[in-house]
């Protein structure tokens, strides 16, 4: 059976479970339940023959004997004593709770599972399906599964770019489903020869991440066991603890993530009213070179801070990191003199789930304190002017940013060629800036464009309607969540 015709079989549950109120998620969620026990039993069986803590009375064989109302009683109490348990199986089962009420629905998804030879599929084989699952999860907007799914053709670029080696550490303090971590893991074994002791290592001790959402968490954990990191056995490599409360206690080689947008840190209250209340959340870090609610500005620094002297971060921020005053201009200034912060990917609108979404990616090595400024120039990459994706008819595909790889140069970054020219080729899209243009900008600000909009300039050229349409919701929804966040601030 194919990658697709699996997924297909999967994913056909959904529609008639979420005509008796079961969501994408949650329908996920279940399968990540089932899917683990399934596989937890095919180890257990040979050629494997492995010694699992799952007690006998809630493993899957004990799901594949009942029917009916007993089925529901059972997978319910199984849920609930399984999530005691220790190892990643407490973790995929941590807060679970069974959103299948229908009986009958619940033993026919157990029966596809049961189905399928789970192991027997090779690693990218079943992370393939897993994934496309997530992906289908996170085009359900109304659930706001898509802020938690960054666009995997943009972490294939960022990795390329980065091009982690083995035997090192790669972290992501905002690591929703697992998608940088995958990417690395698929870029490490497709272009290195892996010894025995490079392949443990990258299994067991390449990777560290936090997630705060329990569900997105557990996504991630089951994302990854599916890809073959980590072990049915080990320990929980993903932390449930919020990354920007305290220093890391270790170092990395590499951090790649995109932080959560959302411009605020906040912890909601009661008040003496009995009434909910929500106030701003800053984190008093000693390490930090400025107090700010801004979670994006905290998160830059905190990523900073997990680098080893010799590490290197890519980091999709969104535009205020590039020009807010302030506390974000602080940052930028001490980004810019303790790292080599050489390059900036502009991204266009229409790439992610969460709609009106401007953002960029940022790439800086860490370097060993210094009397002078680490960076002396950035180089700047305009895949945004001029360019109109949508999730639907123009999706973002990696060989449209195959042309940002080859100029970005990973094998040699210090040997790069501008595509710009003000005389010969105004339109070029690559071009550099000294430091000393950066810090003589307003609010040293690194929201840098030279392009003109052809779209303004052309009225014969003019985008499809359908763009258009889509770039003003964009835009107004972009503006009602500023809104919103001033309301809560009225409030």
């Amino acid at each position: 059976m194919t990658t697709s015709s699996i997924v297909s079989k999967v994913w056909s549950f959904c529609n008639p479970l979420r005509d008796v109120g079961v969501g994408y998620g949650d329908y996920l969620e279940q399968l990540t339940y089932l899917l683990f026990l399934k596989m937890a039993d095919e180890y257990s069986k040979p050629p494997h023959n492995r010694k699992l803590n799952i007690p006998k009375e809630y493993n899957w064989e004990s799901l594949t004997g009942v029917k009916g109302a007993e089925l529901e009683l059972h997978y319910a109490t199984l849920l609930r004593e399984l999530s005691t348990q220790k190892g990643i199986l407490g973790q995929i089962f941590t807060k679970s709770q069974n959103k299948i009420q229908d009986p009958a629905m619940l033993a026919k998804i157990i029966d596809m599972i049961d189905s399928e030879q789970w192991l027997v599929m090779g690693a990218d084989v079943k992370g393939d399906i897993y994934e496309k699952l997530l992906e289908q999860n996170a085009q359900d907007v109304k659930s706001g599964a898509g802020q938690y799914f960054t666009p995997r053709p943009l972490i294939r670029a960022m990795v390329e770019c980065i091009q982690p080696q083995p035997l090192k550490t790669i972290a992501d303090p905002a690591c929703g489903t697992g998608g940088f971590f995958l990417a690395a893991y698929d870029y490490l074994v497709a272009n290195n020869k892996l010894d025995k002791d490079q392949n443990k290592f990258l299994k067991l001790e390449t990777f560290y991440g936090n997630e705060i959402v329990a569900s997105t968490r557990r996504l991630a954990l089951m994302n990854m066991f599916l890809h073959n990191i980590g072990d049915i056995d080990s320990d929980n490599f993903i932390s449930p603890a919020d990354a920007l409360i305290a220093a890391s206690s270790t170092t990395y080689d590499y951090v790649l993530a995109n932080p959560p947008f959302g411009k605020k840190s906040s912890q909601t209250f009661t008040n003496e009213e009995g009434e909910q209340e929500k106030d701003d959340l800053t984190y008093n870090r000693q390490d930090f070179w400025a107090t700010t609610s801004n979670k994006q500005l905290n998160f830059v620094q905190h990523i900073r801070s997990m680098l080893k002297t010799t590490g290197m971060a890519a980091v999709v921020v969104p535009d205020n990191v590039l020009f807010e005053g302030g506390a974000g201009e602080t940052v930028r200034k001490k980004l810019l003199e303790t790292t080599d912060l050489h390059t900036i990917l502009r991204l266009p609108t229409g790439i992610f789930y969460a709609n009106g979404v401007k953002a960029n990616v940022i790439f800086f090595d860490n370097k060993p304190a210094s009397k002078t400024p680490w960076t002396k120039e950035v180089w700047v990459y305009d895949y945004r002017t001029n360019v109109h994706h949508t999730l639907k008819k123009n999706p973002l595909n990696i060989d449209v940013l195959k042309d940002f790889i080859a100029c970005y140069n990973p094998a040699n970054r210090f040997k790069r060629t501008e595509t710009y020219n003000a005389e010969t080729n105004p339109e070029g899209k690559w071009r550099k800036f000294s430091y000393d243009e950066i810090v003589a900008r307003d609010k040293t600000s690194l929201d840098i464009t030279w392009l003109k909009d052809k779209s303004l300039a052309d009225l014969d050229n003019l985008p499809d309607p359908e763009d258009l349409a889509t770039d003003i919701i964009e835009n107004l929804e972009a503006g009602l969540a500023s809104f919103r966040e001033i309301m809560v601030k009225l409030k």
